[in-house]
């Protein structure tokens, strides 16, 4: 089922989100087959439970292209449950981004370049990875969600931040 996202002055985009404490069950599995297709209807590349008003620490991402972000590399689609965040190096990078919940602006935000993921799918079982470039920035960015961050908190510079139909998308900021 198609979920509504919250858009930006919600405020239940600003809460800490709660751990999930039993998976397999029929509402979980519910909530993240309600994901997948909100994400899918909205042509999304990740989706954090929050978003649709559920305050678990939930998040779903992956594609195989996309029209947003279409030099993007594929991620594979992936339900991530109680993640938990290792950043590999100090090396940051500068990239555009975008939100479900904040419709029709982009920005230029600051990212980690490199990390570690860990979590649980919705049957429980571990999931451990490395990754770095848009892959870690799309973790980071849904993880957010579930500390009540949206990506214009992270914007330093808000003459890179606008609505996407004004502003010319490069990476020379």
């Amino acid at each position: 089922m198609i979920r509504p996202v919250l858009r930006m002055g919600n405020p239940r985009l600003l809460s800490q989100a709660m751990e999930v404490t039993e998976f397999d069950t029929p509402d979980l599995h519910a909530l993240i087959a309600d994901m997948f297709d909100t994400m899918a209807h909205e042509g999304g590349v990740g989706l954090a439970a929050p978003q649709i008003g559920i305050g678990l620490r939930v998040v779903i991402f992956g594609f195989e292209s996309s029209e947003r972000y279409p030099e993007a590399e594929a991620i594979p689609l992936t339900v991530l449950i109680n993640p938990e965040l290792q950043f590999i190096g100090d090396a940051t990078e500068e990239g555009w981004e975008g939100c479900l919940s904040v419709p029709g602006l982009r920005g230029l935000v600051p990212r980690y370049q490199k990390l570690r993921y860990a979590g649980y799918d919705q049957f429980g079982m571990r999931i451990e990875r490395e990754v770095e470039d848009f892959h870690a920035r799309v973790v980071q960015h849904e993880c957010d969600h579930l500390d009540g961050v949206l990506y214009p908190m992270r914007v330093r510079d808000f003459r890179q931040f606008g609505f996407s139909d004004e502003i010319v998308l490069t990476q020379e900021a």
